[in-house]
């Protein structure tokens, strides 16, 4: 009989769950759900290595253990530290955690520019959320931004350092995914970017997925790019019998055009299953796939604005005979009037 894994219990803003030894704070946060989940825009729980690198989801540790009670004497990273047997955490509770959040999303923002209105990723980025969150209207920093020419990363791919925030999911992406790592991070401090090695193209039958992966607008689709925004489109999920990958995907339409096709995202962002280059760049057309319903979006999302749940939305208005009557009577009375 297999021996029984002893469960640690951990309160995050007063509400408590019992949790897997050696599972982190955010984890467990996204256990429960809702408003106490801290926020990531490194951390992607497909990748090996990812998070501690943005410090969007630092929390208040006022209770280390049932052994220990010390409280931990600095804001900790929830997506890199896991809890203890008696953990108290505290996230949107806190307003130290409040404060220090604002501070990372200054920093974040010192170098990444106002191309929201211009930006594909708008309506899907989290570094928007956190911006009209806890972002300021006025910034301090009076120092001249870092510029960035446009870089093509391959014939699909472009890069626009301008927006990237050193989150390296896409460097893990490329690294664990491909098995042919053939880009990074260089340089040091303020000088940091993402760089191919001597300028190579970034070409793998999985490489578009750092698409999916990047939390901002730095790396863009070059067949989407411009073409429509986000709530204007409507996202289908649909699946092909494909020898490469999972072939499920989402399908973006504006009317009867596939204008892009991502991974499945879940409700944190993240892709359940990579999909091949084949899928995501080459198969635009209805008939390449098996439609199956309208994607769950959240409400609190702007494409919820223009998305329907029935593949054959209802009129906007229906026939009502009543209110014709009533139009022909005040046309009739308004004509007396002339």
């Amino acid at each position: 009989m297999a021996e029984e894994i002893q469960k640690f219990k951990v309160s995050i803003d007063g509400i408590t769950i019992e949790v897997d030894p050696g599972t982190t704070i955010l984890n467990a946060a996204r256990q429960i759900g809702g408003d106490i989940v801290p926020p990531a825009m490194c951390y992607y729980s497909k990748l090996e290595g990812s998070g501690g690198k943005c410090r969007t989801c630092l929390v208040k540790v006022s209770k280390g253990s049932e052994k220990d009670p010390r409280p931990m004497p600095k804001l900790v990273a929830s997506c890199r530290t896991t809890v203890m047997d008696g953990m108290e955490v505290q996230n949107i509770t806190s307003p130290d955690v409040v404060d220090a959040r604002k501070a990372v999303v200054e920093m974040l923002l010192i170098n990444h520019p106002l191309d929201c209105p211009v930006c594909d990723q708008a309506g899907e980025c989290k570094l928007q959320d956190l911006g009209y969150e806890h972002g300021s209207v006025n910034t301090r920093y009076e120092f001249e931004r870092r510029t960035f020419d446009r870089v093509d990363l391959g014939d699909k791919i472009q890069l626009h350092m301008n927006r990237c925030i050193l989150c390296y999911r896409c460097v893990y992406t490329a690294n664990q995914l491909t098995g042919k790592r053939e880009h990074g991070v260089i340089y040091r401090g303020d000088h940091a970017e993402i760089s191919t090695f001597i300028e190579n193209a970034l070409d793998h039958d999985f490489i578009g997925n750092v698409i999916d992966v990047c939390p901002v607008g730095a790396l863009t689709d070059k067949t989407f790019r411009f073409k429509n925004r986000v709530w204007f489109t409507k996202p289908v999920d649909a699946h092909r019998d494909c020898p490469t990958c999972s072939g499920k995907v989402t399908l973006w339409y504006k009317g009867t055009d596939v204008i892009r096709v991502t991974g499945r995202k879940d409700e944190y962002d993240e892709v359940d299953e990579f999909i091949c280059n084949t899928c995501r760049f080459e198969k635009k057309h209805t008939d390449d796939w098996v439609l199956e319903h309208p994607t769950d979006v959240s409400d609190q999302s702007v494409i919820a604005s223009n998305h329907y749940y029935a593949f054959n939305p209802p009129a906007v208005i229906k026939d009502n005979p009543q209110l014709k009557e009533a139009n022909v009577e005040q046309l009739a009375r308004s004509e007396k009037l002339k």
